[in-house]
């Protein structure tokens, strides 16, 4: 963690692009230009308020597809590219639900790390996600990223794991499988945490490999979250209202920011 974010528990912000060409509520009249300046917009605000790094993900390509449409990965490539001169940080990028387009996106854009449902089968509203890790790793090596980091979700929100096995038991037969750079634990929704408790259980089993929380670092969690944690993704608490169809605040991320230097010790 250190060698990548510079930080053993880093704090990683998430960069939302809005709905994106082919998706049912991309907005014609400001076309992709339009999902990059906003973009652009929330790069600025994530970086100046302090974030360790950002990850790119298609957040408002809603309803998600289990395998996305070729324009996705396209126009996801397109906005990080117009982004890139202006990226300070480390950065990752990730096509939700979609390992195989993810690995994609990162070799067009030179993403250094990503998260995904990369594995295992979730029943929930898309019906049943079938993911085919062993596909997706063929896919990262022809790709040659080597160096990719690859934060693996345990938990899938809104969704049930099928095979009825414990997190601990999925995060067990992982590491052997696959080998992963990290684990992501998430809550039951975007801004909805992951017990702390969990995260301490999954810690102890998963031994070197960091376990980080996926949603629901929090102002008020992040001290606790930290404490059990390898790190958080956060995004809907950072934007302005805390809601997370609205853009990144930058004086939400400045104040989440001194909470978290706090509960790290870097003051």
């Amino acid at each position: 963690m250190r060698s990548l974010f510079g930080t053993e528990r880093p704090i990683i912000g998430l960069l939302h692009l809005h709905a994106l060409p082919g998706d049912p509520f991309f907005d014609e009249h400001a076309g992709v230009g339009g999902v990059a300046a906003a973009a652009r917009n929330d790069l600025a605000a994530l970086q100046d308020g302090g974030v360790d790094a950002i990850l790119v993900t298609n957040e408002f390509s809603v309803p998600y597809q289990k395998r996305v449409s070729p324009v996705t990965a396209a126009a996801m490539s397109y906005v990080i590219g117009n982004l890139a001169s202006q990226i300070r940080v480390p950065f990752g990028a990730e096509v939700i639900y979609d390992g195989d387009a993810t690995m994609d996106v990162c070799a067009a854009t030179g993403a250094q790390f990503t998260r995904c449902v990369f594995t295992d089968v979730w029943a929930g509203d898309l019906g049943l996600i079938d993911r085919d890790v062993a596909s997706t790793i063929r896919h990262k090596h022809d790709l040659r990223l080597d160096d990719l980091r690859l934060f693996y979700f345990v938990t899938s929100e809104g969704e049930t794991n099928l095979g009825q096995r414990s997190t601990a038991e999925l995060i067990d037969s992982l590491a052997f499988n696959c080998k992963p750079d990290a684990y992501v634990v998430g809550g039951s929704a975007a801004g909805m945490a992951p017990d702390t408790e969990l995260l301490r259980e999954l810690g102890d089993v998963a031994g070197a490999t960091p376990v980080v929380a996926g949603t629901g670092c929090r102002p008020d969690t992040v001290a606790s979250v930290l404490a059990a944690a390898h790190g958080a993704f956060v995004g809907t608490s950072i934007k302005v209202d805390g809601k997370i169809w609205n853009p990144v605040d930058r004086a939400r991320v400045h104040a989440f920011m001194e909470l978290a230097r706090i509960a790290r010790g870097d003051e």
